[in-house]
């Protein structure tokens, strides 16, 4: 018979192997001595230690299943339990049942980890339902676009959910998305149609300009052209593709009569300024009549001088005051100077001056005689009173001598 610390083989060849329970069966050796039979099982336990090992190795390091890690356990514990070896099966068995532990705290490590996982992936999907529907209202159109795409592929990136759950929030991060693309399909079909409106108010604005570019009329014109500005403004933006062809048309039909007026407005104007210096030298030739003296030979002269300034023509806006001006002084001055002279030469208006001042004159001397009066009596208050209307009396009088001596009397 022949053993060792784990294991022994008795006469018959049948090999037994030492553990906690007591002595079990491994197997029956015939093939040649029990030292060889003790050999051979103690290298099926070494196999098993290897394996086992391996298993202890790959749970530790890699993620391998739970499900996979227990199959590997299962199959080591029936030969473990299968008595086919020689060794230390108790401390195998040991390390098999922890490494069920081991497996098990994995498992529930990985359960915990999946579903703060899920949570973490709910807690993202109902963000981006939340933004993805927030985006919906927006009138942003290409940046809402641009971020309702990068939200799907951010969904797409994210774990799915229970089955419920998913279809719950993708249906509605769906429905966000289409409301938005329905809200900026009918945006842009009004905008186009608002376009095509504002090509085809243009395209009357541009055909109405380009008739009035060889008008000739430039106050009215130039004024329907601040119009057709106005309302080309007010139009719109018509077409990208139409709106710089319509405006270039536009602009050129304008460019064409600006021009044209301009031109003749250049000529007007040094026409006007040659005009200026025309009358400025009438009204200095006018203006030697004055003062006057000989009022027909100065009237004669005068209008010899404005029947020249009426056929010289118009002058520049800004300088007609002051040369017309210049004019009307003098011709002003002829008007008093014949007022002056037809009174004095007037009878009746002499009549009526000399006839005044001799009733005024007669006032005076009885205010004056009735002032000596009242002062020889003492009173005064009475003679005072008579002072003030002879002050009165005497202004009226000064005032009528100085009119009578225009009529040289």
């Amino acid at each position: 018979m022949s053993s060792d610390p784990w294991g022994r083989v008795d006469e018959t060849g049948t090999v037994y192997v030492r553990t906690a329970d007591g002595e079990k069966v491994v197997g029956s050796w015939a093939a040649g001595s029990p030292e060889e039979a003790l050999a051979y099982f103690e290298r099926k336990y070494e196999g098993l230690v290897v394996e086992i090992g391996l298993l202890e190795k790959r749970v530790r390091t890699t993620d391998l299943s739970s499900k996979d890690a227990m199959a590997a356990i299962d199959h080591l514990c029936e030969q473990v339990d299968a008595h086919h070896a020689v060794g230390d099966l108790d401390a195998l068995r040991a390390r098999l049942d922890k490494l069920v532990e081991t497996v098990d705290k994995r498992r529930e490590e990985r359960k915990a980890q999946r579903a703060r996982q899920s949570d973490e992936a709910r807690k993202a999907k109902e963000d981006l339902v939340a933004e993805a529907e927030q985006l919906a209202q927006s009138d942003q159109w290409r940046a809402a676009g641009e971020r309702l795409r990068a939200l799907v592929d951010t969904w797409k990136g994210l774990p799915r959910l229970d089955r419920k759950s998913d279809d719950d929030l993708w249906h509605r991060f769906s429905h966000a998305r289409s409301a938005f693309s329905k809200r900026r399909k009918a945006h842009f079909a009004q905008l186009d149609a608002q376009r095509e409106e504002a090509r085809r108010t243009k395209e009357r604005l541009v055909a109405e300009a380009e008739a009035l570019s060889g008008s000739t009329d430039w106050g009215p014109t130039a004024a329907r052209y601040r119009e057709l500005m106005a309302q080309w403004k007010a139009a719109g933006r018509a077409q990208r593709e139409h709106e710089d062809d319509l405006w270039n048309r536009f602009r050129g039909a304008q460019d064409v009569f600006f021009a044209a007026r301009s031109s003749v407005f250049a000529e007007r104007d040094a026409e006007q300024a040659e005009n200026l210096k025309l009358k400025e030298e009438l009204a200095e030739e006018a203006e030697k009549l004055l003062p006057i003296g000989d009022l027909k030979a100065a009237r004669a002269a005068f209008r010899s001088i404005n029947e020249r300034w009426e056929a010289i023509g118009h002058v520049p806006r800004d300088a007609r005051p002051k040369v017309e001006g210049r004019m009307h002084a003098v011709e002003r001055a002829l008007q008093e100077a014949e007022e002056a002279e037809w009174r004095r030469t007037n009878p009746e208006a002499r009549a009526r001056a000399e006839g005044l001042t001799g009733q005024l004159q007669a006032a005076v001397d009885k205010l004056k005689t009735q002032i000596e009066q009242a002062r020889a009596q003492g009173n005064n208050a009475k003679a005072e009173k008579l002072e003030r209307e002879l002050e009165g009396r005497q202004a009226l009088l000064d005032q009528a001598l100085k009119g009578l001596q225009e009529f040289g009397g």
